[in-house]
């Protein structure tokens, strides 16, 4: 095996171990865009980068005095090409939208294998280093750090029993939580009254409270509730 095979090889096998660590940090989440995802995603950066850094291999001769090729191109096709793949993990499930911090790890993971690709492993380790850090130590800092809960909520009422607007706010503001964005949902044809809303509150718990307290309304039809996050 000569040295250029060998550092090429070198080159591959450490964004495979990059983009593993990182999507073994996803597959433990349980997030869609896992291991496997994340490997393959920062080696072919790598590879096609490799094009671009070994480029006299099939440039060879004086057509290398004649042509002139950007590297740089090669990294923003990737880099524009990868926002296929992170927006394949991103998903709204009702008013929620889920997978963002999947798709940013995706999209990183291929700028850490281009940078397998170049051979600059200090800032490759650097990255990796702070983007594991980011996905696993700030997740304990955003549960340490208090914050507001948000959720998207719907409740439905009988038509003829609905609960009067002014009663429902004070409803859900004796649970511990506000509401924003309040709005209405009623038709003809069907056989109830609902309402939409945003509700926030500054104790996570008191979504079990506020469920609790849904369940206990017999006038309520039926609710849903949706916490808002990735």
């Amino acid at each position: 095996m000569t040295s250029d095979n060998v550092i090429i090889l070198q080159h591959l096998l450490i964004a495979l171990a990059a983009g593993g660590l990182i999507g073994f940090e996803r597959s433990y989440h349980g997030r869609p865009a896992g291991f496997r995802t994340h490997a393959l995603v920062c080696v072919a950066s790598s590879a096609l980068m490799l094009v671009t850094v070994h480029q006299g291999e099939w440039f060879p001769g004086a057509l290398s005095d004649v042509v002139r090729i950007d590297p740089t191109r090669m990294a923003q096709g990737i880099m524009t090409g990868i926002g296929f793949l992170g927006a394949g993990v991103i998903f709204k499930e009702g008013l929620t939208v889920r997978g963002l911090t999947t798709a940013a790890s995706i999209w990183i993971t291929a700028a850490i294998g281009i940078l397998a690709g170049v051979g600059f492993y200090f800032p490759l380790i650097v990255t990796t280093l702070i983007t594991l850090g980011t996905l696993s130590l700030f997740r304990w800092i955003e549960v340490m750090v208090p914050g507001e809960f948000y959720a998207h909520l719907q409740v439905r009422f009988p038509p003829d029993a609905t609960m009067p607007e002014d009663e429902f706010r004070k409803f859900v503001s004796d649970q511990g939580f506000s509401i924003a964005n309040l709005s209405y949902y009623y038709t003809s044809a069907s056989n109830y009254f609902e309402y939409q809303m945003v509700i926030r509150s500054r104790v996570a718990l008191n979504a079990r409270r506020l469920q609790e307290a849904l369940r206990a309304n017999k006038t309520v039809l039926e609710f849903r509730m949706l916490p808002t996050g990735d």
